[in-house]
């Protein structure tokens, strides 16, 4: 208040006020770009030739080292294409670009994102270390298989310890509520000792993922995104299933009992990483001890 009252009497007024504050204001300033007719020739020229913003703006750096007026950061030529009313740049040079767009697209912030689920995800960075060493069986991995056209599926589990694996069968769809049902289904088929845990990527088929907890007592904790090595020995399982199914299978077409033969063959493979035990053989000791 006491910088924009009246130079004269001393009285405040607010219009008078704003009208000050207005112009005081360094912005908006005339930019970079409609300044310099050589840059702005150069980012168009270079723009014509498909380079991205940021590939001219690190080609006037070192074609201009000593020329600051020559250097401008990506996102002012961004600005300069995209801003209303700006005009530095021909508006048709955005066509150019990769993604060939008219306006840019907004990119959200990492805590303006939705959450994936309603129920909140529990990550894999809070599991108990007793399943990152698999030193204690009744961790499983999960995953889902999406089918022809994206309809039916496969729904894979995998026990770290043993590599023992179970395949759920989801001829309709890959809903929420099918892959809970079906989950809940075929872990009821194992000892308590053996569900302690169940880890999934971050898939639309667990949005129930809260309610299959309740139903069976066994946390999910979900993977970050684009991180399948979180998996591995899920990610490993899936690919020997494309033996048998490979892309473009429907698995709607399969009945439950050639699904359950799969899993029965992959269990009776000797494995490297089980030093030439089945993962079938290795299940059975464990069945045997608790016993």
């Amino acid at each position: 208040m006491r910088r924009n009252r009246h130079p004269g009497n001393g009285q405040y007024r607010p219009h008078a006020a704003q009208a000050r504050a207005d112009a005081r204001r360094p912005r908006p300033k005339p930019s970079k770009i409609a300044q310099h007719p050589e840059l702005r020739a150069y980012i168009q020229d270079h723009l014509h030739q498909r380079w991205s913003p940021e590939q001219i703006c690190q080609s006037l750096r070192r074609s201009f080292p000593e020329r600051a007026e020559m250097h401008v950061c990506h996102e002012t030529i961004y600005q300069a294409l995209y801003v209303q009313g700006r005009g530095e740049l021909r508006r048709e040079l955005t066509r150019a670009l990769r993604t060939g767009r008219t306006m840019r697209k907004p990119r959200r912030l990492a805590q303006q994102r939705q959450p994936r689920y309603s129920a909140p995800m529990v990550m894999i960075s809070e599991r108990l270390a007793e399943a990152d060493d698999r030193a204690v069986p009744g961790h499983w991995e999960g995953d889902c298989i999406i089918g022809k056209n994206g309809g039916s599926a496969i729904g894979t589990l995998v026990e770290r310890t043993t590599r023992y694996v179970m395949l759920l069968h989801l001829p309709i769809d890959r809903s929420a509520e099918r892959m809970r049902d079906a989950l809940v289904e075929t872990m009821a088929t194992l000892p308590a000792h053996l569900k302690r845990s169940l880890t999934w990527d971050q898939g639309s088929e667990m949005g129930r993922h809260h309610e299959f907890t309740v139903a069976t007592d066994i946390p999910v904790y979900f993977c970050d995104p684009a991180s399948p090595w979180q998996r591995g020995s899920n990610e490993n399982t899936n690919g020997l299933l494309r033996q048998y199914f490979p892309k473009g299978t429907d698995p709607s077409v399969h009945p439950r009992e050639e699904f359950d033969a799969v899993a029965a063959e992959l269990n009776a493979r000797p494995r490297k990483t089980l030093d030439w035990d089945t993962p079938a053989e290795r299940l059975a000791m464990l069945l045997t001890a608790s016993n």
